[in-house]
């Protein structure tokens, strides 16, 4: 099957399956509710800088699609928004745009409906692996990108009949384009989480910002089962529909190592404030942009608004003023959260009073 063909595969059977895995551990955060918050909402700032950039809110519209005629309509609705909501986004892997230049304008879209936004390219480490630097200069150079992401989605790979799956190099790989790309390189992970040890590992070869893609949202696992004959592979599939390291789990582990990008299983502006308060800097999300992405954009627009107002309305509850003070408020973290903070040796009273890095 062509790479076109998997792109609006996928995007049909995430419009029209449930897709999403369980627990993103931010079930077990909870505030502490401020009654008496000494903060005027209308001063309330979601205001930040991110690898060079500015943007109104710590939010990106996570990389989703590309690669198919039907998917230039998509990306068109998520880029006026994000250039209207002053926030950012990332497009869909591009190796489809790479192998065929019939389906560059399903990406380069974004960059002319967008053209201040935050924008980064994507693409998978095995044709880093494969193809060098020349294929993260051409993904750069196809949306006028602010950072390339590199996303390692080998348990997608693996229950996909037309995977790649070759793995050995990747580190190298890594650090040959972080050292010679001239925009900055964001390790992402595509629903299984990045632990500890390797976020070590990436900042050594020299990745500005890790994008934790957690356990939690889509299960591309899950995807694969809805595209595969039934059988042994499809059962393979099933059974690793919930494999990986919750979100939350991935941002405690990362989030004194590099820059964390929160994606997997954020649904709301709750969650959205959760995701800092463990010490995330951005926080992306996928699935719920989708649909509205195939209407109009303004009902991502009104997405958009949903995500942004919660995240506001949880800073005033908890009387913050920035939404980076959520770093240093009070939180109560127990159950299965709690056992992986203990696990990782970091001090638990501590860690629930302050988990700001300046980076």
């Amino acid at each position: 099957m062509t790479t076109s063909r998997r792109k609006i595969d996928h995007i049909n059977i995430c419009l029209s399956e449930s897709v999403e895995s369980s627990y993103t551990g931010f079930e077990d955060v909870m505030f502490v509710h401020n009654p008496l918050p000494e903060v005027n909402y209308d001063d309330i700032s979601l205001e930040v800088d991110f690898l060079g950039k500015k943007m109104r809110a710590p939010l990106l519209i996570a990389s989703m699609t590309g690669g198919h005629p039907d998917t230039y309509k998509i990306n068109k609705n998520l880029a006026i928004a994000v250039e209207n909501a002053g926030i950012g986004m990332g497009v869909g892997s591009q190796r489809a745009g790479i192998e065929d230049e019939s389906v560059v304008d399903t990406f380069s879209v974004v960059r002319e409906y967008a053209p201040n936004a935050f924008i980064y390219a994507n693409i998978g480490l095995p044709q880093i692996i494969e193809k060098g630097v020349e294929y993260a200069e051409r993904a750069v150079e196809m949306i006028e990108a602010d950072a390339l992401a590199i996303h390692l989605n080998f348990l997608q790979e693996i229950v996909q009949p037309e995977g790649d799956r070759k793995a050995e190099g990747g580190f190298a790989a890594i650090r040959e384009v972080s050292s010679e790309l001239k925009v900055p390189v964001i390790v992402k992970e595509t629903g299984a989480g990045i632990s500890r040890e390797v976020a070590f590992t990436v900042r050594e070869a020299g990745v500005k910002a890790i994008d934790v893609g957690g356990k939690g949202g889509t299960s591309w696992s899950g995807v694969e089962v809805y595209r595969v004959e039934k059988g042994t592979m499809r059962d393979v599939a099933q059974d690793f529909w919930n494999w990986g390291i919750p979100t939350a789990f991935s941002i405690v582990d990362c989030h004194d190592i590099l820059p964390v990008i929160a994606t997997g299983g954020i649904r709301n502006g709750i969650d959205a404030a959760k995701a800092i308060s463990l010490g995330a800097k951005i926080v992306s999300s996928a699935l719920p942009f989708l649909r509205p992405a195939t209407e109009n954009p303004e009902e991502v627009e009104r997405r958009i608004e949903y995500f942004t107002e919660g995240l506001r309305k949880s800073l005033f509850l908890t009387g913050c003023e920035h939404v980076y003070d959520l770093h240093r408020v009070h939180i109560f973290i127990s159950g299965l959260l709690k056992e992986w903070i203990e696990f990782r040796e970091f001090n638990l009273f501590e860690f629930t009073r302050r988990r700001f890095h300046d980076f």
